[in-house]
């Protein structure tokens, strides 16, 4: 299937530029860019992923690999060592429909608890700013078994989708995250009184309401472009599935929320024994069914499942460039080694059809031949990145 370039490729966004100081493998690593699909080959354990994974961090969330922060640095690097928790930088140029911005995030060497975030030189809040300016989505070999796994992995899947939509998604998350650990642990001591309780009971609900809605109204997005089978990519049902989106069904968001308060107020015997809540969209999941085979994914082939993956994904992709004017960054570790050619050459066209500064890794170049030109080659060694002309 040959390749094509868009006659004129939607605004996307592109990394021009990225510095990793002491992260991972990387003591120090610099890429100059364009906006063409980047792909890095080289042998296993020599650093592709942890390119990736720097990349992941420019967006909200703790990366492709759901890292604390003090797995990340380098081992002996700058204010840290074999015994003691380093700092680690990652640093980028972004080219964004808005103009091109200077995002730099990581860990101070003095083994500080948050990430820190700088746009344009300033200090953030939150990472959760990052949305503002970068979106980006993944598919690893760990996310294999998205479908089989438990729901945990699909609901992070489901809210990095968000993210591309709504940045304040990652902030509810987060907020909700929070309230409901601090309500875990004053049950679980004894030691909060009603007020408190219900406080931190009406913060979940607001949160949880509008984290569940939003999730509801992604997949209903996403399902009417997953509806049809792309190329080789099956066309898939996707859903979001859990009580309060049922609710949400049912009456209107803010008499949800009185309802999921309630519903915690009532658990609150049976969390402080079980911990976590008995109700919220933490316990959400998502759902996807291959429409031609009339089958949940979770009941599908490996090569299947991986098809329908990449559905959702590439949907997203166009989901964002139709509503948002603006293409995800896709990041896909060792994707193209478990596709047939006719897939592999599918998803290669898709990459360059919607202008994406998509980065691929594998061990074998020739797998990528088909891009000539239309992508930038990076080969990976020993923590050594090396830009070729050719694969």
């Amino acid at each position: 299937m040959p390749v094509t370039t868009p006659v004129s490729a939607p605004a996307a966004l592109s990394v021009s530029r990225l510095r990793l100081t002491d992260f991972r493998c990387y003591a120090a690593a610099r890429l100059d860019l364009d906006a063409r699909p980047v792909v890095l080959t080289g042998p296993n354990g020599a650093g592709k992923t942890n390119m990736l994974e720097a990349v992941s961090l420019l967006a909200p969330g703790r990366g492709l690999r759901g890292a604390r922060l003090d797995d990340i640095a380098r081992s002996g690097g700058k204010g840290g060592n074999d015994d003691t928790e380093g700092g680690w930088a990652v640093a980028a140029s972004i080219a964004t429909p808005d103009g091109e911005r200077e995002i730099g995030t990581g860990r101070s060497p003095d083994g500080g608890t948050r990430r820190v975030v700088r746009i344009d030189g300033a200090p953030a809040k939150s990472q959760a700013v990052l949305g503002e300016h970068v979106s980006a989505v993944w598919l690893t070999p760990q996310m294999d078994r998205l479908f089989t796994d438990g729901s945990t992995g699909r609901r992070r899947f489901l809210d990095r989708l968000v993210f591309g939509f709504d940045a304040a998604h990652a902030g509810r998350v987060s907020g909700y995250d929070h309230a409901m650990r601090e309500r875990s642990r004053l049950l679980r001591d004894g030691a909060g009184d009603d007020t408190w309780l219900s406080s931190l009971e009406r913060k979940m609900a607001e949160r949880g309401v509008a984290i569940a809605a939003a999730r509801r109204e992604m997949t209903a997005r996403l399902a009417r472009l997953c509806g049809t089978p792309s190329g080789p990519f099956p066309g898939a049902e996707v859903t979001v599935t859990g009580s309060v989106e049922e609710w949400l069904d049912e009456a209107p968001a803010l008499t949800v929320e009185d309802r999921l308060q309630a519903a915690l107020r009532d658990s609150r015997p049976h969390d402080a024994s079980a911990g976590g809540a008995a109700v919220g969209p933490h316990r959400s999941d998502l759902k996807v069914r291959h429409l031609a085979k009339d089958m949940p994914a979770e009941l599908c082939s490996t090569g299947e499942q991986k098809a329908l993956l990449i559905a959702v994904v590439l949907a997203n992709a166009r989901l964002q460039t139709a509503e948002r004017g603006r293409v995800p960054l896709l990041l896909l570790d060792e994707v193209a080694a478990h596709l047939d050619e006719v897939r592999r050459e599918a998803l290669f066209e898709e990459i360059l059809s919607t202008g994406s500064q998509a980065w691929l890794t594998g061990t074998d170049p020739a797998l990528f031949a088909s891009l000539g030109d239309r992508a930038q080659k990076v080969a990976v060694e020993d923590a050594t990145l090396t830009q070729r002309s050719r694969f």
